[in-house]
């Protein structure tokens, strides 16, 4: 592994075991055993650091979750292959999923919260453009597309950090029978 890796897994384990305003510069190299002046040449700066280990980490989940959206007549197979490819970077990405949710409940001024918010904004349109395509289906969506995908995010967010958390949080099963459940009651939810 090169230092750049080598910076960029101690800071996730730092991170994930600590939060990032707990984690100082100083730690990180020497957990990484490097120098500081090798740490800014690769990051220039913690803050450097957080938002190359989120572009890293969640473009190729964004790439997947993109694929995964795409609607193609069906919105219960499209929001449970959504909710799938979650699962399954969870259950790859333990850490660095935990972490995602971590900086985005911090303060909303917090330097942690502005470099994750990006990739929150993604998921969010992802998971929004389906019911944008699916309106014609739904015939109570009347503008709550927003509603519809917050909504959904958060059930199946919430599901997959539970899991982790009862299997000690680096360990997580999810069967495609579980995935579908949460999709069916989120359905029967927005159908009544």
């Amino acid at each position: 592994m090169d230092n750049r890796e080598m910076i960029l897994e101690t800071a996730l384990d730092l991170f994930y075991a600590r939060g990032y305003d707990a984690v100082g510069v100083q730690e990180i190299v020497e957990r990484s055993g490097v120098t500081k002046p090798t740490l800014y040449y690769y990051f220039k700066s913690k803050y450097g650091l957080l938002e190359q280990l989120l572009e890293s980490r969640g473009e190729p989940f964004m790439e997947r979750l993109h694929k995964a959206c795409a609607y193609e007549g069906d919105l219960r197979n499209t929001l449970s292959a959504a909710a799938g490819e979650l699962a399954s970077f969870a259950k790859q990405e333990p850490k660095f999923y935990t972490l995602f949710l971590a900086l985005y409940h911090s303060a909303k001024e917090n330097e942690a919260y502005q470099a994750v918010r990006p990739l929150v904004i993604r998921l969010q349109q992802e998971i929004e453009q389906i019911f944008v395509s699916a309106a014609g289906i739904l015939g109570n969506m009347h503008g709550r597309q927003r509603q519809f995908s917050l909504g959904f995010i958060g059930l199946i967010l919430y599901d997959i950090k539970m899991k982790l958390e009862v299997n000690g949080g680096l360990r997580m099963t999810i069967s495609q029978e579980e995935i579908h459940s949460l999709v069916h009651q989120f359905m029967h939810g927005i159908y009544s």
